[in-house]
């Protein structure tokens, strides 16, 4: 579970949002929406530790991550901690095989390669360079990069934004049976389907007061 406990963010006089109080628990979907500059991205990049919020905490299964060290920031990120990003965040001069075992955590027993690549649609693939695949099959390979890893939470960032509609389906499929499996999925998008597909929904004005629009 993470918890945003009167989280504030501003960057010189702009203030992006104020005191704001967010909870997502484990195998729930939360999508994030607004219009652009409203602070969607800045808000999943203080949720990961990417940036530092002005004030308020983030609290990880009771743990306040923004009074860490940066060792322990590290650790978090990389034991509990999935990112889906529009650019896919690859090594494109690696083969899939590689870009997934760059998932694969020490002592864990996560889903194998072969079994994550068929869960995307891409069995027998794991020796394919990165850069010789397409932008949907290049996502394809970032979702199973979740499924080897498993995380505790993942933060994608308009993950559908530059694919066509079969690919975009399954990266809301994979991140619904990611939640199902535990996992506290979080989703900055403009796509309503996407929206939709979540179950719940948090809006942000694009002058920095949130508002928060729910759905059973």
């Amino acid at each position: 579970m993470i918890t945003l406990r009167k989280l504030t963010k501003s960057f010189g006089p702009r203030v992006l949002w104020r005191d704001l109080d967010l909870t997502v628990e484990p195998g729930r979907m939360l999508a994030l929406v607004g219009a652009s500059g409203s602070g969607k991205t800045t808000l999943l990049n203080c949720m990961g530790l990417l940036e530092r919020p002005t004030s308020g905490q983030v609290l990880f299964q009771g743990t306040d991550l923004s009074s860490l060290g940066p060792a322990r920031q590290r650790r978090f990120r990389r034991d509990h901690l999935g990112y889906l990003f529009q650019d896919y965040a690859l090594i494109e001069n690696a083969t899939v095989r590689a870009n997934l075992d760059v998932a694969r955590r020490r002592g864990a027993r996560p889903p194998g390669r072969a079994e994550a690549l068929a869960r995307v649609g891409l069995a027998g693939r794991e020796q394919e360079r990165v850069h010789h695949l397409s932008g949907g099959e290049q996502q394809r390979v970032a979702l199973a990069r979740l499924i080897v890893k498993r995380p505790a939470l993942v933060l994608a960032d308009e993950p559908t934004g530059a694919l066509d509609s079969d690919n975009a389906a399954m990266v809301v499929d994979t991140l619904r049976q990611l939640s199902r499996e535990g996992c506290a999925v979080v989703i900055a998008t403009h796509d309503p389907a996407v929206r939709d597909a979540c179950d719940s929904t948090r809006a942000l004005e694009a002058r920095g007061r949130p508002e928060g629009l729910g759905r059973a």
